[in-house]
């Protein structure tokens, strides 16, 4: 019988003022004209499907024909707000085609699509309710992993830029089987650091259908990178291998990819440099980081059971008793943190000690 790994349904924690202070220092909690619960004063909606015919879980939503007009240019004010410096000259260009609900997962957002009339590009914001371990996850991924996350905060609302790539259960039923030798070895190697960068950063829940996979054709050849985009299991369940994709019966086929392609000692060699390279960042962004991990540890994002199940367990994965002293998911993830670093600074001195 398959182990279930996931819970009961997280609940949304609130910012609190520590958190606050750090968004607005940090330029994300801005003023904002529209509201996630404005969003929820919709009329009616019908469902939307693929290509394939098949629900995609969202639906397109509708609003009284008196509401619309300020909800759309709200929408388009945010935009701006997002992706520039919130000046109004370009409004005039820009049109709302569609307002999508998704009832599936926790944070319950509304994807909204954003077209510039003049040639016809288009790209999507997202509206959700905000949630401060969620908040955690994008500002861990913006300092952490190799991409920089876009978003904004004001009171009960988040907004978030859309993160562009062919999601991971559509890639793995449609293009996996299809890749030459090379490109799945490649795959692997991206896999294994993906996984390796979410185990220590204790980012939960990678399902194939909560990353990505980005194509990107370098001169002779293409590359695979692996995103993230959800992060509302931040730091909250209890088990450790919730925050090992390769558990995830969803993602067995990239495991298979893994286990046919890399010898051992190449697996090794990848986490080894994931480790190194998170090192680095956390090196290279100290003050902020710090801060951040400071709201953290003062916050409650879990429950008491999930808090006490995740640092034995990680206890037992490192020996280090200040998991076991953790009184926050905060210090559990500040005490992973500095068990990457210290090491990675250890290994370096004896490298300089034996130059």
């Amino acid at each position: 019988m398959e182990e279930k790994l996931m819970s009961k349904k997280k609940p949304t924690y609130p910012i609190n003022d520590s958190l606050d202070s750090y968004l607005k220092e940090c330029n994300r909690k801005i003023k904002i004209p529209v509201f996630y619960d404005d969003l929820l004063r919709f009329s009616g909606s019908i469902v939307v499907y693929d290509s394939n015919d098949e629900d995609t879980l969202w639906v397109r939503v509708y609003y009284e024909e008196h509401e619309r007009p300020e909800i759309e240019s709200s929408l388009k004010k945010v935009y701006t707000i997002l992706h520039s410096d919130g000046n109004e000259d370009a409004i005039e260009f820009l049109n709302i085609d569609a307002i999508d609900y998704c009832t599936f997962g926790n944070s319950k957002p509304f994807r909204v699509r954003v077209r510039n009339i003049l040639n016809d590009n288009y790209t999507y914001i997202y509206v959700k309710k905000a949630d401060a371990s969620r908040i955690y996850g994008l500002e861990l991924e913006h300092m952490f992993s190799p991409n920089r996350i876009n978003f904004l905060v004001y009171k009960n609302t988040l907004i978030e830029e859309h993160i562009a790539g062919i999601p991971g259960d559509v890639f793995i039923k449609d293009f996996l089987p299809d890749l030459s030798d090379q490109a799945k070895s490649q795959i692997a190697k991206e896999f294994v650091k993906f996984n390796e960068r979410c185990q220590m950063r204790l980012l939960g829940d990678m399902r194939s259908y909560n990353y990505v996979i980005i194509p990107i054709h370098d001169f002779d050849h293409v590359e695979y990178k692996i995103r993230a985009i959800d992060f509302d299991q931040q730091c909250f369940e209890g088990k450790l291998k919730v925050y090992q994709p390769q558990f995830f019966k969803e993602n067995f086929d990239m495991v298979d990819i893994v286990m046919n392609k890399l010898q051992p000692s190449s697996i090794e060699q990848y986490k080894k440099e994931e480790r190194s390279i998170l090192a680095k960042r956390i090196l290279n962004s100290r003050s902020r980081y710090e801060t951040l991990v400071n709201c953290m540890c003062e916050d409650t994002i879990s429950t008491e059971e999930n808090l006490k199940e995740l640092r034995e367990h990680l206890y037992n994965f490192t020996l280090d008793l200040k998991f076991r002293r953790s009184k926050s998911m905060g210090e559990v993830l500040k005490t992973a943190l500095d068990f990457v670093k210290r090491n990675y600074e250890n290994v370096n001195m004896k490298r300089l000690l034996e130059g």
